[in-house]
């Protein structure tokens, strides 16, 4: 029967030879054999036994909790808990790079960003009671959940209406008319994205954009000034009727 040394554990599984010594001085894990000098040797279950060791430590419990788990869980009972453990970590990070990639997006938006303004918007999607994809049917919040630009999606699109948002707004400061050159353009810009977005469904981009006029407090949308909805509003009204 294969056995292995102290050292030889260590090296294998990164954990130091004074980490051992204390597992094997508190009864945690005690090896098969020790030779007259004291020499400690592993068998292939100390190894299993080490492994659930070093698996509920990693969820964060004390020794002598996992001590009592050792006795009453299986090696298979163990890695289910870790693996669910690693699907609510995983979770939370996908949850943060979301949160970090909309303050960054925020920033393109809002150019001069206040941390009133985060803090709004941080309490604002916390409480908002109906979200936006609930105004629509199954078969359409499958298309929109995959297709909706997000301040938390980090992929051109969402980039391409962050730049037109910044555009009209720009616009509105100069006083340029919703019928201009400009104004055109933009419409252009917005149906042409919008058909990308709905995959051409006219009824679907006029049934969001209702949604979308809608205060953000009940959809919890990202808030768009009343003047910028208007503003695209009139561009797009304008090209439609030419």
């Amino acid at each position: 029967m294969k056995q292995w040394t102290t050292g030889e554990v260590s090296k294998q599984r990164n954990i130091s030879i004074r980490t051992l010594r204390y597992y094997d001085q508190i009864k945690l894990l005690t090896p098969s054999f020790k030779d007259e000098h004291g020499k400690r040797y592993y068998s292939e279950e100390d190894l299993f036994q080490l492994e659930k060791i070093i698996v509920l430590k990693s969820l964060s419990l004390p020794l002598e909790e996992i001590r009592l788990l050792l006795e009453q869980l299986t090696y298979k009972q163990i890695l289910i808990s870790h693996y669910n453990y690693l699907q609510e970590q995983s979770s939370k990070l996908q949850t943060s790079i979301a949160n970090t990639t909309s303050l960054i997006n925020m920033i393109d938006v809002e150019q001069d960003l206040s941390w009133d303004h985060i803090s709004k918007l941080v309490q604002q999607s916390q409480s908002t009671t109906k979200k936006w994809i609930d105004y629509f049917q199954d078969d359409e919040k499958i298309l929109l959940q995959n297709t909706i630009p997000s301040l938390s999606n980090n992929d051109e699109i969402t980039h391409q209406y962050i730049l037109l948002l910044n555009q009209v707004e720009s616009y509105i400061d100069q006083g340029i008319q919703a019928d201009s050159l400009q104004g055109i353009e933009i419409a252009n810009k917005l149906i042409e994205l919008s058909e990308m977005t709905f995959q051409g469904d006219d009824n679907l981009i006029e049934k969001f954009w209702k949604v979308r006029k809608l205060p953000a407090e009940e959809t919890g949308l990202y808030p768009i000034s009343t003047d910028v909805l208007e503003f695209v509003e009139r561009c797009i009204n304008y090209v439609s009727t030419k």
